[in-house]
């Protein structure tokens, strides 16, 4: 692998925000924003909004980025997009990414690589409405983490690892309740 795809992150700019975030916890307060549109069928088109921090606007990633979103031909939709579902997994692997590499870089680890196999487990008995007693959602997500580092001992791998569902943002997200407020707008 190139060594450019290296897992990496500036120990020092880790240390400087936090260090700031700590003399100035409003910074802490950031938002992320998406904006969707029905693309047809069951797919939506997703484009980033404006990052807020603050309270303060960068539109500087409006429209940056798109996504589409839709489901396999198996499951009603027309294979347009990513499932919502493999959204969902990406989300936890980019965060997982982002925190292994901060948290390595914190302990002074160099990775070498990070290989990451997400699964979204889900029985459509709930969704379908044809079991009350199976949710809607997900039975469970399974997360195989491949990390390389020649500087590494397993152990320490493992700590990183363990150390993940305690400071992966996502995955407190997805682990624990968070208010959603869904309206009419």
């Amino acid at each position: 692998m190139c060594a450019s795809y290296k897992p990496y992150v500036d120990p020092d700019a880790v240390r400087q925000t936090k260090e700031a975030v700590s003399k100035q916890p409003e910074l802490g307060n950031v938002a992320f924003s998406m904006k969707g549109k029905s693309a047809g069928g069951i797919a939506v088109r997703m484009e980033t909004g404006a990052l807020v921090q603050n309270g303060v606007a960068d539109n500087s990633r409006a429209g940056k980025f798109s996504l589409t979103g839709d489901e396999p031909v198996a499951l009603l939709g027309t294979d347009t997009g990513v499932s919502p579902a493999e959204y969902l997994l990406m989300g936890l692997a980019g965060c997982y990414t982002v925190t292994l590499t901060t948290l390595a870089a914190a302990k002074g680890i160099e990775l070498d690589s990070i290989d990451l196999e997400l699964f979204f487990d889900i029985n459509l008995n709930g969704f379908l409405g044809l079991d009350d007693s199976v949710r809607k959602g997900a039975q469970g997500i399974r997360v195989d983490v491949h990390l390389e580092s020649t500087g590494a001992t397993r152990e320490q791998l493992e700590e990183l690892v363990r150390e993940l569902p305690a400071n992966s943002p996502i995955h407190d997200t997805l682990a624990n309740p968070v208010d959603i407020t869904t309206r009419l707008a």
